[in-house]
């Protein structure tokens, strides 16, 4: 991931659409070998989750313009390259798979559902309040907590959510408003020639959490 460390790099220093244009070249090298690697990982990933189907490297991808229409944020592009997988596609609103790379600390690799509409984020809670003591066994089994700390707890809720007990056993999960888990990632690791692997390492066990908030789709 050489190129793309480089390019991100160049890119944070000198957003703007002049020097991008110089640079076409080392783009379209960045995204190439991005590409590469997530060839390799939608190879790796079938085998751990059948359900993502076999999509393309590019269909996976998201584009590195940035709409700036509404943000005060005027830079055109993202100082970032994303990848996700999930059954029915990119767009698709159930759990997903993702690689986040940003040099300078920003990377990670992550899993789960990020802010459900209003029916999806129902039927999850449900399941929490049926199913909690298995998304805890989950979340304390050591080979998880090798590389998640717990549930992210970005989007939190102040008060558990109408309909239940604020008493209730499981309301640290409930007031959650997203349902995903982040593994950090230094720029080492990103640039490790078994990088790949190392992410289909993480997915095997996003598997299991995604497999329990899977079942809200098939109710």
């Amino acid at each position: 991931m050489k190129n793309v460390v480089s390019f991100l790099k160049a890119l944070q220093k000198n957003n703007n659409k002049a020097w991008f244009d110089e640079h076409r070249a080392d783009y379209d090298a960045a995204k190439n070998e991005f590409l590469s690697n997530i060839e390799i990982l939608i190879k790796g990933l079938t085998k751990i989750d059948p359900s993502i189907g076999n999509p393309l490297p590019k269909e996976t991808i998201f584009r590195i313009n940035r709409d700036v229409r509404f943000s005060k944020n005027k830079n055109p592009y993202k100082n970032n390259m994303g990848t996700v997988f999930a059954s029915g596609g990119k767009k698709s609103p159930k759990p997903c798979y993702y690689v986040h790379i940003q040099p300078g600390g920003g990377s990670f690799i992550a899993g789960g559902i990020w802010m459900p509409e209003k029916e999806v984020l129902e039927k999850v809670r449900q399941e929490i309040d049926y199913e909690g003591a298995a998304l805890q066994a989950l979340l304390k089994k050591a080979s998880f907590k090798k590389y998640f700390d717990g549930l992210d707890e970005e989007a939190t809720l102040v008060r558990i959510p109408k309909g239940y007990a604020e008493d209730h056993p499981m309301a640290a999960l409930l007031k959650l408003k997203s349902f995903t888990v982040t593994h950090p990632l230094t720029d080492a690791q990103v640039l490790d020639a078994k990088f790949p692997d190392y992410v289909l390492k993480v997915f095997a066990q996003i598997k299991p959490f995604n497999d329990f908030l899977s079942v809200v789709f098939e109710k």
